[in-house]
């Protein structure tokens, strides 16, 4: 059975129930807490009385500093949407400072000179031991690898990061990674439902993406895979999975898109943002961005987080 467990300002306490029992621990790190599972187990064990779940403020159960690695274009229908085939797309990364990482109810500010401010709830896989390069990973001790998982929203500056072809200014802003509610903690039986767990996020109550990980391109284990055989990860890294369909970014129509080809690079990114401008799905000022990860019966539960757009 997995087990939930939030950081706050006065430390980590594990869910149980409706309530949170303190966890008796030294951690003041993610690693460190993964270390000590012996402590997160004794308190969901304790007969001590918990405190509210909803009087808790939780930050971010990922702390900083942290390498954070995202998977490009993992979703079908995300690379359908942008008028890729599937069955064709590569496994490749990027990487966000981890200075991105934001707790679950923090603002999400838009730096003044951002114009396209975009969303992508994705599942984050928290590394639960080191991974040097060359680690051979089977898929019997996947589990020793991911450590926990989190809900994570990957928010992107496409008026950056679409000129530039790289991702890392665009990603990296303070806060441009909210990640948690909670620390998800598997056991094997949770890891093999990993496919059933479904991606949501809303903007002002209208859902606006909705998919299972079972339309994942690359799973996690090849993902970490191929990893190892180029980045040595630490316990307490994060690793972004790739999100869904639904994002406020949508390929041009291929006639559109082949004229673009034609222009100048200047002109083309003009003409092309002046047309994304008008697109109303990008956050707007004051907007309340909500992502939620979890299996459709509740089993396992990553917790939503609720976040409001600030424009600087």
């Amino acid at each position: 059975m997995s087990t939930n467990v939030l950081r706050t300002a006065d430390g980590w306490f594990a869910a149980r129930g409706a309530t949170a029992v303190r966890v008796d621990t030294a951690a003041a790190t993610t690693a460190e807490l993964l270390a000590d599972r012996a402590a997160v187990a004794a308190a969901v064990r304790s007969t001590a009385e918990g405190v509210p779940l909803a009087d808790l403020v939780p930050l971010s159960p990922v702390t900083t500093p942290c390498r954070v690695v995202a998977q490009m274009t993992n979703f079908a229908s995300h690379a359908a949407d942008a008028g890729l085939d599937p069955r064709n797309i590569p496994l490749t990364f990027f990487r966000k400072a981890s200075g991105s990482i934001g707790g679950p109810g923090d603002d999400i500010v838009r730096p003044a000179h951002v114009r396209l401010l975009d969303y992508e709830v994705e599942i984050g896989i928290v590394l639960g031991a080191p991974l040097p390069v060359g680690t051979a990973i089977t898929a019997g001790d996947l589990g020793r690898y991911i450590g926990a998982l989190v809900v994570t929203n990957d928010v992107s500056a496409r008026d950056v990061q679409l000129p530039q072809t790289q991702f890392y200014e665009a990603k990296s802003y303070p806060g441009f990674t909210p990640v948690g509610p909670v620390l998800v903690l598997l056991d094997e039986d949770d890891l093999a439902r990993f496919a059933e767990l479904r991606l949501r996020l809303w903007v002002n109550g209208e859902l606006r993406q909705d998919m299972p990980a079972s339309d994942m391109i690359h799973r996690p284990l090849e993902a970490l895979r191929s990893l190892a055989r180029f980045q040595h990860l630490d316990t307490g890294d994060l690793l972004l999975t790739g999100t869904p369909v639904g994002t406020a970014l949508s390929a041009p129509p291929k006639p559109v898109e082949l004229l673009g080809s034609l222009l100048p690079a200047a002109t083309k990114w003009r003409l092309f943002f002046k047309s994304q401008a008008k697109n109303a799905k990008y956050l707007r000022d004051g907007d309340v961005v909500e992502a939620a990860v979890a299996t459709d019966d509740g089993a396992i539960d990553l917790g939503r987080q609720r976040t409001v757009v600030r424009y600087a």
